[in-house]
C-alpha cells in the first residue's frame, strides 16, 4: 500500500482533500447537534431532576443572571433603578428572551439585605449551548450600559460564559505553531517540518467534521470535538514523526526515496498502526463506566485517532512521494553526496546517554522513582467535584457576577439544592426540620405543581466546599428519613456530588480494563510477560504523577492564577476517565515505540544489554522530540477558555513529559537492564497458545526460485565476500564494507584487507544494502540480494558519486 500511495501521490492526495472539503461541505449544510446528556442512573439527584422536569416544563430554558451592586446607598434608589430598569425592559424585549424578573416587581428576595446588591434573573427560550451568540452579546451590552461611576453590573450563567471564550480554533493554531517550531529544529528542514502538520489536519479536520455529522444521530457532548482536536492533533503530528524520521534515516543510510518510504511504513508504519489501536483501545476503556455522555467521548476521540492514523499510512507516503529527497535539508543533501551513507549506528548525546544507562541502571532508577514519587504525593488529596463560575479568571463579568451574589447573599447563593417531594405530600414539616439543620442558610418552599413540592435550600458554604457535600448526606440519611416522607436532593450541585461519587466507585474496574487490555495486547506483540508488566506500571506511575501535578495547579492554586487558569477548586468528575484513557493510550505509544526497536535487535542478537541500549539510542531522541510536541499541543489548551480543556491539557501535558523525559528514557531502560534476559521470557505452554501480532516484519527473504543454484542446505547465516579496487584497478585496502538490512539495521561492518579482499556476514538469506566507504573516494552503496549460498561480490569504486540503482 506504501508503494501505491508513493507512486500515485496525486491520486491520494485529491481523495483527502476531496474528503475533507466534503466533510465541511456537509457539515456547513446540517450544522452541529452537540447534546450534553449526563445521565446517572440509580442515582438521588438524577430521581430529583426527573421530577422537576416533570413538574416544570416551562422552565427548560437557560436561566442567566444580572447583577449590579451600588457604591452608595441602595439599589432601590431612584437614580439606580432609573438606569436599571429600562436595561431590563429592553433586554426583555428582545427576541429569544423569554422572560426577565427583577428585584423591583413581585419577586422577593432579589435584594440583599444591606440594600447594596441587587439581581435580575434573564430566562432565554432556548438551552445555553442552543442561543445565538449573537443575542447573549446584545443581553450583555444592554444590560452593561447601564454602568456609571458608583453602579457596578455584571452577568454570570452558562450562556454569557459562551461570549467570553476566546475565538474558537486559537488554542489548536497555537500548539500547531509551537509543534511547527519544534519540528524545525528537529528536522532543520522546512518542507519536513510541514509534513506532520499537514498529516495532523487533515486527521483532525475531518475527525472534527466527522464528528460534526454524527452529533444528528447519537448524543455527542459539548467537549467531545476540543478532546478530539487535543488527542488528534497530538497524535497526528507524533505518528507523522516517528515515519519521516525513519525515512529521513533511510535515505541519509543510502536508499532511494520510494524504498526508503516503503521500508519506512513497513516499519514505523506498523508500530503507528499498532500505537493508534491501542489509544482507541485505551479509549474505548470509557464505555465501562456506563455513562452516556462519555459515548460520546468515545466516538469523537477514536474517530479522530483512526483517521489520523490512516492520514500517516496513506497520506504521508504520499507527500514524500512529491518531495523525493528533500525531505532532508540542504545542508544533508549536500553532506550524503560528499561523505555519502552516514553510519548506521547511532551516535551523539542518544547514544551517550544509553550507554551511562548501561553502566548505572540502579542510580538512573532509583532517582527516576524519587522524582515520580514526590510529584505523585499531591494525589492523596485529590477531590473530584465540579468547577463553575467561581473558578473564572478575576477579570471575567461572570467570576464578578459569582462573586457578587456570594458577597450579596451567601456563599452557597451560587449553588442552591432542590428537595423534591413527589405524590403531592405536605412539605411543611420537612422545610421547617431543613430550616434547623446545621449548614443551612435559607429555606424557600415553592407552591405545589403537577403533584410535586419543592423546598429550595441555601447552604451557608459555597457549592464546592466539603461542607456542602456534608449538608447533601446529611439532609439525604437524618433530616429527611426523620421527616418520615420521600424525598430526593438535587440541584447542580447534588447532580456533581452524585457524579463524582459514581465515577470514584467505577473508577477501579475502568483503570483494571484497560491495563488488562493494553497487557494482552503487548503480551501479543513482544512475546513477553514482563515487558507488559513493566508497561501497566509504568502507566500507574505516570498516571499518578500527572495527577499530583494536576491537584498541585488546580486544586491547591500553585500557580494557577499566574498562568491565567482562575480560582483553585476540585478536579472535575469525569476527567480522571478521560484522562487516564488518554494517558494509558500515549504512554502505550511510547512503549511500542521503544520497545518494538529492542525487541528486534534482541530477534537478531539475543543480547539483552545490546538490546536495551541500541532500543534507547535509536528511539529516544524521537520520542523526546515528539513528547515535546505533545507537551506544546497540549499546554496551548489553557487558551481555549474551557475550565475542563485547561485541566486536561497542563494534565496530559505532565503526564507526557514525565512519560518520555523520565519513565521511557531512564526508568524503563533502566530496569530492563537490571531484568536482562528475563524480559523476553515467555512460558512455553503460552507461547503457543497465543496468535502472532508482528508489530516490526520480518527481513524480506528471497523467494526459492529467485537463489541461485546450491546444494540442497538448509537456510541460515551465511556471508558476502569479493574484492574492492580502486577507479585505477588496484586494490583497496582499509576501506569500511557496512551490511545494512532493508530497515536501516546495521549488521555487520568489516574493514577491507591489503589484498581489497572483504567478508560481511549474513544472518539469512534476503535483500540488503552494501556501502563501502574510504576516505579518498567517492562513497558507494548498492542493494543486493543473498541467497542460500555465499555471494560473491566485487566492488569497484568510482571517482565521483555513484547512484544507486
Amino acid at each position: 500500500m506504501a508503494r501505491w500511495c508513493f507512486r500515485h501521490r496525486i491520486v491520494v492526495l485529491v481523495l483527502w482533500l476531496g474528503a475533507l472539503f466534503g466533510l465541511g461541505a456537509g457539515g456547513t449544510v446540517a450544522g452541529t447537534d452537540y447534546s450534553n446528556v449526563f445521565s446517572l442512573p440509580d442515582t438521588d439527584s438524577k430521581t430529583a431532576y426527573d421530577l422537576m422536569a416533570k413538574a416544570f416544563p416551562e422552565s427548560a430554558g437557560d436561566t442567566d443572571t444580572i447583577v449590579w451592586k451600588t457604591g452608595e446607598g441602595s439599589v432601590r434608589d431612584a437614580a439606580v433603578r432609573s438606569r436599571i430598569e429600562p436595561a431590563l425592559k429592553d433586554i426583555t424585549a428582545l427576541k429569544g428572551v423569554g422572560e426577565v424578573t427583577g428585584p423591583y416587581g413581585k419577586a422577593p428576595g432579589q435584594i440583599s439585605r444591606d440594600g447594596t446588591i441587587a439581581f435580575a434573573q434573564v430566562t432565554f427560550t432556548e438551552q445555553a449551548n442552543e442561543v445565538p451568540k449573537e443575542l447573549v452579546q446584545d443581553v450583555v451590552d444592554r444590560a452593561q450600559a447601564a454602568e456609571r461611576s458608583g453602579l457596578q453590573v455584571e452577568l454570570g450563567g452558562q450562556a454569557i460564559t459562551r461570549v467570553q471564550e476566546p475565538p474558537q480554533g486559537l488554542s489548536e493554531a497555537v500548539g500547531i505553531v509551537a509543534a511547527a517550531v519544534v519540528l524545525f529544529l528537529a528536522f532543520g528542514s522546512l518542507f519536513a517540518m510541514v509534513l506532520p502538520i499537514v498529516v495532523a489536519i487533515m486527521g483532525v479536520g475531518t475527525g472534527l467534521m466527522s464528528t460534526a455529522l454524527l452529533s444528528h444521530v447519537t448524543n455527542v457532548p459539548e467537549v467531545a470535538p476540543l478532546l478530539g482536536s487535543l488527542i488528534g492533533l497530538g497524535v497526528g503530528i507524533d505518528y507523522a514523526l516517528f515515519i519521516v524520521t525513519r525515512h529521513r534515516r533511510g535515505i541519509q543510510r543510502g536508499l532511494d526515496p520510494e524504498e526508503s518510504a516503503v521500508q519506512s511504513l513497513n516499519t514505523s508504519g506498523r508500530a503507528v498502526l499498532f500505537a493508534g489501536g491501542t489509544v482507541c483501545i485505551a479509549l474505548a476503556g470509557m464505555l465501562v463506566m456506563n455513562m452516556r455522555f462519555l459515548d460520546g467521548v468515545v466516538v469523537a476521540t477514536s474517530l479522530t485517532v483512526v483517521l489520523s492514523v490512516l492520514a500517516a499510512i496513506t497520506l504521508l507516503p504520499a507527500l514524500l512521494g512529491m518531495l523525493g529527497p528533500r525531505v532532508l535539508s540542504r545542508r544533508q543533501r549536500r553532506r550524503l553526496a560528499a561523505d555519502g551513507p552516514e553510519s548506521p549506528e547511532a551516535s551523539g548525546l542518544a547514544a551517550r546517554w544509553s550507554a551511562f544507562v548501561q553502566k548505572q541502571p540502579r542510580t538512573v532508577g532509583a532517582a527516576a522513582v524519587v522524582v515520580m514519587l514526590v510529584l505523585a504525593i499531591p494525589v492523596l488529596s485529590l477531590r473530584l467535584g465540579a468547577t463553575d463560575q467561581g473558578n473564572h479568571k478575576e477579570s471575567t463579568t461572570t467570576r464578578q457576577a459569582y462573586d457578587l451574589l456570594a458577597e450579596g447573599f451567601g456563599p452557597g447563593f451560587n449553588g442552591p439544592l432542590q428537595v423534591v417531594v413527589p405524590g403531592g405530600a405536605d412539605a411543611t414539616d420537612l422545610a421547617a426540620r431543613i430550616r434547623t439543620t446545621e449548614g443551612v442558610a435559607q429555606v424557600a418552599p415553592l407552591p405545589p405543581a403537577n403533584g410535586v413540592s419543592v423546598v429550595q435550600v441555601v447552604p451557608t458554604t459555597s457549592p464546592q466546599s466539603v461542607e456542602t457535600d456534608e449538608l447533601i448526606d446529611r439532609l439525604r440519611d437524618d433530616v429527611i428519613p426523620r421527616a418520615g416522607v420521600e424525598a430526593h436532593v438535587g440541584g447542580v450541585t447534588a447532580v456533581f456530588k452524585d457524579f463524582a461519587a459514581v465515577t470514584g466507585d467505577r473508577l477501579p474496574y475502568f483503570v483494571g480494563t484497560i491495563i488488562a487490555l493494553g497487557f494482552l495486547l503487548l503480551l501479543i506483540a513482544f512475546r513477553s510477560l514482563v515487558v507488559p508488566l513493566t508497561a501497566a506500571l509504568m502507566n500507574l506511575i505516570a498516571a499518578a504523577a500527572s495527577f499530583g501535578v494536576l491537584v498541585a495547579v488546580f486544586q491547591w492554586g500553585w500557580g494557577a492564577e499566574a498562568l491565567g487558569l482562575g480560582k483553585e477548586g476540585p478536579i472535575t468528575a469525569f476527567l480522571p476517565v478521560i484522562m487516564l484513557s488518554l494517558l494509558f493510550g500515549l504512554s502505550m505509544d511510547y512503549q511500542v515505540f521503544l520497545v518494538s526497536r529492542m525487541h528486534e535487535e534482541w530477534v537478531h542478537t539475543k543480547d539483552n544489554a545490546r538490546a536495551v541500549r541500541v532500543g534507547l539510542a535509536e528511539t529516544s531522541r524521537v520520542i523526546n522530540c515528539a513528547a515535546l510536541i505533545m507537551v506544546c499541543v497540549f499546554s496551548a489548551f489553557v487558551l481555549s477558555g474551557d475550565m475542563e480543556g485547561a485541566m486536561a491539557g497542563i494534565g496530559l501535558a505532565a503526564a507526557v513529559a514525565l512519560d518520555a523525559f523520565i519513565l521511557r528514557t531512564a526508568l524503563v531502560p533502566a530496569a530492563m537492564h537490571l531484568l536482562g534476559r528475563a524480559n523476553w521470557w515467555l512460558p512455553t505452554w503460552l507461547e503457543r497458545r497465543l496468535p502472532h501480532l508482528a508489530v516490526e516484519p520480518r527481513e524480506a527473504a528471497v523467494p526459492a526460485q529467485a537463489a541461485p543454484p546450491a546444494v540442497e542446505r538448509p537456510g541460515g547465516p551465511t556471508v558476502v565476500h569479493g574484492f574492492l579496487r580502486a577507479p585505477d584497478g588496484d586494490p583497496l585496502a582499509g576501506a569500511t564494507v557496512t551490511l545494512i538490512s532493508r530497515g536501516g539495521r546495521q549488521l555487520d561492518r568489516v574493514s577491507s584487507l591489503a589484498d581489497g579482499s572483504y567478508i560481511v556476514s549474513v544472518p539469512e538469506p534476503g535483500a540488503y544494502v552494501l556501502v563501502v566507504t574510504d576516505r579518498q573516494l567517492a562513497p558507494l552503496a548498492r542493494h543486493i540480494t543473498v541467497g542460500e549460498q555465499p555471494l560473491v561480490y566485487d566492488v569497484e569504486l568510482p571517482d565521483d558519486v555513484d547512484a544507486t540503482p
